[in-house]
């Protein structure tokens, strides 16, 4: 199913947003370096029974800002999900389901906007602060600043991925992998993603990681919230940071955290399972 392609001003940017479907709003929001047509597979999967939005985050692929760089914070992007949400669904709260520091975003889309939201699905939010050690993320946040400043991206990159040990980190391996299930590799359109990435890394080391890196969610709104709340972790993730965020998150809402298959960037290598999945956590009252 081919999208319907918009805009939306927003203070500081226009974001590229696409519809899919018809039915309640689901909407879908990346993490990393991804945009909007990461999510295809799984879009395409679940627009028989839901309006799915998803779209390129302020600073990367279309949704250009409307000056230079600049450090980015989690709010402003929740704030961008709030303004989308009014945009598509007025009124009405949707369904949100976000990855990685896409999940980071719903979850204080939540915080902050509980009311346009019915149920929130985060799958492995990079909520690093909320570790054993955050002293030692700090460090590491403060390293890839270091690397970025001196270096660049590469440097910064080979940094972030190795304190992380995940691979290539949250948003190299794991990402590349999830978008392939759903295109060969002479597809135009999908080298045209993947450069779309790659110009993303840039932005996404050198004035996300710093900010996302250090949020702490209020995790006392969150627990005020009439928001159903559904935490999610790999099942191949075991032992990597993101996982173990989103359990220390559970832990602190007294709720724990279910297992969906895959790993990091399991919605796409595992797309039909995450939408039978996200389907029976939207349907259920």
């Amino acid at each position: 199913m081919e999208p319907t392609v918009r805009t939306l001003a927003v203070p500081g940017a226009t974001l590229h947003y696409e519809v899919r479907g018809s039915g309640p709003v689901l909407l879908l929001i990346c993490g990393g370096i991804y945009d909007a047509a990461g999510y295809a597979g799984l879009a395409g999967l679940l627009a028989d029974r839901y309006t799915v939005v998803t779209y390129d985050r302020r600073g990367n692929s279309r949704s250009p800002l409307d000056g230079p760089p600049e450090p980015q914070r989690v709010d402003v992007h929740a704030d961008d999900a709030s303004r989308l949400l009014a945009e598509v669904s007025p009124g009405e709260p949707a369904f949100v389901f976000g990855n990685s520091s896409g999940g980071q975003i719903a979850v204080a889309l939540v915080e902050r906007h509980p009311e346009q939201v019915r149920t929130l699905v985060a799958h492995e939010p990079s909520l690093l602060m909320l570790l054993p050690d955050p002293e030692h993320w700090e460090s590491v946040i403060a390293d890839v600043e270091r690397a970025y400043r001196d270096g660049g991206v590469g440097p910064a990159m080979e940094t972030f991925g190795a304190g992380l040990g995940m691979g290539g980190g949250e948003s190299d391996d794991h990402e590349h992998d999830s978008a392939d299930q759903h295109a060969g590799a002479a597809d135009p359109e999908m080298l045209k993603m993947f450069a779309r990435f790659e110009k993303n890394t840039d932005f996404f080391v050198g004035y996300e990681v710093p900010g996302f890196g250090r949020w702490v969610p209020d995790v006392d709104a969150l627990r005020r919230s009439p928001t159903r709340i559904v935490l999610v972790a790999g099942e191949k993730s075991a032992g990597e940071p993101p996982h173990q965020a989103v359990h220390a998150l559970a832990e602190r809402l007294g709720t724990k955290a279910e297992t969906y298959p895959g790993d990091h960037g399991g919605f796409g290598q595992e797309a039909e399972a995450f939408a039978t999945r996200l389907h029976a956590v939207f349907s259920t009252p």
